[in-house]
């Protein structure tokens, strides 16, 4: 669902964005759950008014000159959760809730998914890549990685390393330190995400429920 519309509109004051000298702002569109960059567009002051107005993206087409809802042909629509303008108030971010996961035109998940001609997931926040690496080691096993091997042992193994990393996790809390409970923290996210790929229960889901408990 679209932010609050009365917060979203107070959120940007639309007289005081500055336009190039097409009447134009760059507009780059976030996942508000894990930070992905997913697309840039253009946006005018009706687009951006109809944006604030809707709670949707509408962006403005260069080539064709005229305004466009993202996702009126696929569907895959975008949802805002908030909206924000640089120090210079030349550029907006806005982070969205993208539906169907599919931002680019091509059917990739991000419009920024080439690299030196090849295609590469963008990068996202850091639980969400490692949990990319964790569910590729699930979907193509190999014997000498650590992560197989606790997946081939099932949630005994699985569940066992998590009571053992809370554990250490609880003790290096009680002896205040700081470098130790970072290492330990993470190992238990580590083990924690295994857990979450062996059931396959996708991160964002996790993310989804903070950002509930957050409202």
């Amino acid at each position: 669902m679209p932010a609050d519309l009365t917060a979203l509109n107070q959120s940007i004051p639309i007289e005081q964005i500055r336009y190039d000298e097409r009447g134009l702002v760059p507009a780059i569109v976030q996942d508000y759950l894990d930070g992905t960059v997913l697309m840039m567009a253009w946006m005018n002051r009706e687009s951006l008014a109809k944006t604030l107005e809707t709670g949707r993206t509408w962006f403005w087409s260069r080539s064709r000159s005229e305004l466009w809802p993202k996702g009126e042909t696929s569907g895959h629509v975008q949802n805002v959760k908030s909206m924000r303008y640089d120090c210079d108030s030349d550029a907006l971010l806005i982070t969205v809730e993208q539906i169907g996961d599919i931002a680019c035109h091509t059917g990739e998940r991000s419009c920024f998914h080439q690299t030196n001609g090849s295609k590469i997931a963008p990068p996202a926040d850091t639980l969400s890549q490692v949990f990319e690496v964790i569910c590729d080691r699930r979907d193509h096993p190999n014997e000498e990685s650590y992560t197989c091997k606790l997946i081939a042992g099932g949630n005994n193994k699985i569940l066992k390393k998590i009571g053992e990393e809370s554990a250490e996790v609880v003790m290096a809390f009680k002896d205040d330190d700081k470098e130790g409970i970072a290492g330990e923290v993470a190992d238990l996210f580590y083990h924690t995400l295994v857990a979450l790929a062996h059931h396959n229960v996708d991160i964002k889901a996790v993310y989804r429920k903070l950002q509930e408990r957050r409202r």
